[in-house]
């Protein structure tokens, strides 16, 4: 849209809006008195790389994330979407490991309606500033990335989760999970991480006790 233009509307350069209006209404809520920037790719700076970072989206859209894909620990692949009719998966594994994670569509009349997203939460230090950290919350479609940023922010769910994520990667600075985001006539539902079902997949691996 022409800034220029008397209708402009500057957030319209974002994207998954949804997921970024419930991600910063969260961040100010819980940091009060913390400075909460939100940027595009091509506005950020040396502060911003060097600061704690929240990336939504992801090598489709997120310039940043793909920037950053070479510089951190990641074992998950996202398999880029050729064109806006195919899906997209995500890709962990090798050989007769792997596995494609895939949304769940189905045809409805003359459109396929999405029933189940599939969404990747990551974090890790940052690779520009050890003191700070890097989170990626990123869906095949949008309603995924909503999904995974709602799994900690949701006031029903975000304190389980963050529960299970301290428990079950006690120690660890990088981790991740593959979430499945189930989306209900049209609505969101947000994941719960302590029902194995909404976990496709975690890394680490976790460890077995020694005998």
């Amino acid at each position: 849209m022409d800034p220029h233009m008397p209708d402009f509307i500057e957030s319209y350069k974002y994207a998954d809006l949804d997921a970024l209006i419930e991600l910063f209404g969260h961040l100010r809520a819980a940091n009060p008195t913390a400075r909460v920037h939100i940027r595009v790719g091509s506005e950020m700076g040396p502060d911003e790389y060097a600061n704690h970072l929240v990336l939504l989206g992801g090598v489709d859209w997120n310039q940043v994330t793909a920037i950053l894909l070479p510089e951190i620990e990641l074992v998950v692949r996202q398999l880029q979407r050729p064109e806006e009719s195919n899906p997209g998966a995500f890709e962990v594994g090798e050989g007769e490991q792997r596995e494609v994670l895939s949304p769940v569509l189905r045809r409805s009349g003359e459109h396929d309606v999405l029933r189940e997203d599939v969404a990747h939460f990551y974090r890790s230090t940052n690779p520009f500033n050890v003191k700070r950290t890097i989170t990626i919350c990123n869906g095949m479609y949008q309603r995924g990335t909503l999904g995974v940023v709602r799994a900690l922010t949701d006031e029903e769910f975000r304190k389980r989760n963050d529960h299970y994520i301290h428990t079950r990667f006690a120690g660890a600075d990088t981790f991740s999970i593959i979430s499945r985001v189930r989306v209900v006539n049209g609505v969101v539902i947000t994941p719960d991480w302590t029902m194995a079902a909404d976990r496709l997949h975690e890394w680490p691996a976790e460890r077995s006790d020694a005998r």
